[in-house]
């Protein structure tokens, strides 16, 4: 059984061994890069032809350069195409999502007083613009629309676009475009991969240019925004899916096996760990999960037997907890499911991780779908300095100043006394006495 899940036992491997354990599959992009070089050359100096090319050479979509936005008809089609069931999840889960995030969101302003007659403070104003980039080439994604148009919508960002790739009739996933019109955005391009973030980078005849692109993808689509980053805010981090399922042997590991695949049928460039230090759950989950197989789609079960046997999943064994957290830790992982009866006796030993999902009845599904918090996260180990997409993301932040006749002269003296030591003879200048005459002058 083995040739179907990876053992991995850590006290049995050397520093090399387990230093391969936390590599992804973008974690070297050089070969990428140079393949998204072209494409986005071509995006940048040809516009809508060359999305409509790539759409029909790499998304193998009829697509044309006069199609590449969705139209109202479009969204319209799409709501006749749903079932009502689906429309009322993807309600809920809107729902859930903006109120999480609507309480997440920063105060407009504040201002403290650090002196007598002296405040200082911060303003949050939404950003111009934002494409957010919705995948397709493995399945379906009205939950990425959820994750990054609520957000955006919370932060009442003027220009929302939403890129994503062509179906093969050059039209948009129906789900899609229903949780895009939900979540209050209308504007919706076909184009995908490297070609949709410099289209959104540049801007071409159709598609709007935006000053930041966010949204999970391939790593070509990770190559293409690290090729870009001079011109375009590519946001935090995040590539192929990832998740590591802590468990303590407390839960029955088939139920560990079933969480296992949850990420791992994502694609073959996923990573999926399943850590504890419990042999009897170890085994149990490997010997669960051909019944879990056979419960699933053949594409499925193709992609998430490909990362538990390739060079990104499996099992890890360790020797204790304590060895357990290091691992996790050390990892930093996208997703983190503490599958324990006592999860928060854990909780404060586990201190990198862009997501913690609590206890056995809090599977990554119900935080990918309906929780609320943001399910759009940092993998390849950014967990490490960055935190899941939030308001924030859509917001900037402006510093606020403001100094009264009465308090300036004490903050005056102590800033040209250092302004003289450093030397800025102009600084010192506009708080000395010059300034003072000027302004009894009138």
């Amino acid at each position: 059984m083995t040739d179907i899940c990876n053992f991995h036992e850590l006290a049995t491997m050397d520093a090399a061994a387990r230093a391969g354990l936390l590599k992804r599959s973008e974690t070297d992009l050089s070969t990428f890069i140079e393949k998204v070089r072209p494409i986005v050359e071509a995006v940048r100096t040809e516009g809508d032809e060359a999305l409509a090319r790539f759409g029909r050479e790499l998304d193998r979509a009829d697509v044309t350069a006069d199609r590449l936005k969705a139209s109202e008809a479009e969204f319209d089609e799409a709501f006749r195409l749903v079932a009502p069931e689906v429309i009322e999840s993807i309600e809920f889960g809107i729902s859930n999502i903006r109120s999480f995030h609507e309480e997440q969101a920063p105060e407009p302003m504040w201002l403290k007083e650090v002196r007598p007659g002296a405040f200082a403070g911060d303003r949050w104003t939404p950003i111009e613009s934002a494409a957010l980039y919705v995948p397709r080439g493995k399945g379906a994604f009205p939950s990425v629309t959820m994750m990054t148009a609520v957000p955006a919508s919370v932060a009442k960002v003027p220009n929302i676009s939403i890129v994503t790739p062509p179906t093969e009739t050059g039209g948009v996933d129906a789900a899609t475009l229903v949780a895009a019109r939900l979540a209050g955005v209308e504007t919706v391009y076909k184009c995908g991969g490297a070609q949709a973030v410099a289209a959104v980078a540049y801007g071409t005849q159709t598609v709007r240019k935006a000053i930041k692109i966010v949204g999970p993808g391939s790593p070509w689509l990770v190559a293409a925004k690290r090729l870009l980053s001079d011109i375009i805010d590519t946001g935090l981090p995040a590539g192929p899916s990832e998740a590591i399922i802590f468990a303590d042997g407390t839960v029955n590991g088939a139920v560990a096996a079933l969480d296992l695949l949850i990420e791992a049928e994502h694609g073959p460039d996923s990573s999926a760990y399943l850590v504890t230090h419990s042999r009897e759950l170890a085994e149990a989950a490997r010997a669960a999960l051909p019944g879990h197989w056979g419960r699933m789609s053949e594409q499925r079960v193709a992609f998430s037997k490909a990362v538990l046997s390739g060079k990104c999943g499996g099992i890890v064994l360790t020797s204790s907890l304590e060895e357990s957290y290091d691992f996790v830790n050390a990892y930093a992982p996208e997703h983190l499911e503490i599958l324990s009866t006592d999860p928060f006796a854990h909780l404060g030993r586990i201190t990198e991780a862009a997501e913690v999902l609590m206890g056995p009845y809090t599977p990554v599904t119900i935080a990918n779908f309906t929780l609320g918090p943001n399910a759009v996260l940092p993998t390849s180990r950014w967990a490490r300095t960055y935190g899941p997409l939030s308001v924030t993301d859509f917001l900037k932040r402006s510093s606020v100043g403001y100094v009264t006749g009465t308090a300036y002269p004490e903050f005056a003296g102590h800033a040209r006394r250092l302004a003289r030591y450093e030397g800025f003879s102009s600084h010192e200048n506009a708080v000395s006495g010059l300034r003072d005459d000027l302004l009894k002058g009138g």
